[in-house]
């Protein structure tokens, strides 16, 4: 009943930076997902993959983990780069 906690990241298909300041402790899943032989949808039994919890820093994820005795990794937030460039270097 592993975990792992990490920062919410800004959507790439959109500019808005709505909730990137939420971390999210997730369960990893226990179990692969298998093909339903009369459907086709993909499934498993593992309940715990549709779980999913917001908090509002990383400590309070730790602890929530921590108080609950769910083995947890923190997965770093990769820094923020930009690509800073003028409209006429299109030109060039």
């Amino acid at each position: 009943m592993a975990a792992r906690i990490y920062q919410i990241q800004k959507n790439a298909m959109q500019s808005g930076k709505a909730l990137n300041h939420l971390w999210v402790l997730e369960y990893v899943p226990a179990e692969a997902k298998q093909a339903d032989p009369l459907t086709g949808w993909a499934g498993s039994g593992d309940t715990q993959q549709q779980l999913k919890l917001t908090f509002p820093d990383e400590a309070a994820a730790r602890a929530y983990a921590d108080r609950n005795g769910i083995p947890a990794t923190v997965i770093a937030t990769p820094p923020k780069t930009l690509k800073l460039q003028a409209y006429a270097d299109n030109f060039r």
